[in-house]
């Protein structure tokens, strides 16, 4: 899947708050969320900047104390549900 522009830092640094956010939210809910399509929105749209791979690996080599290389977890291999 290609990026249809250039993600800025900026906006990467904003999807990685974001689907931090997103994810507690889910947790905290107190009620079940059911509105059709709501989660595969709010998906799409923080995955449109989330860092991939080749950003994770480069962040790694410049802050090895803060980021693990990605290589080493194979997204990949892992199943879709």
């Amino acid at each position: 899947m290609r990026r249809p522009k250039m993600t800025t830092p900026d906006e990467r640094t904003r999807a990685v708050q974001d689907a931090r956010w997103f994810l507690q939210t889910v947790i905290d809910a107190r009620d079940e969320v059911d509105v059709p399509g709501l989660f595969q929105s709010v998906a799409l749209g923080l995955l449109r900047h989330y860092p991939r791979d080749d950003d994770l690996a480069h962040s790694a080599s410049a802050l090895p104390s803060v980021w693990g290389d990605p290589r080493a977890h194979d997204s990949s291999a892992r199943e879709k549900p």
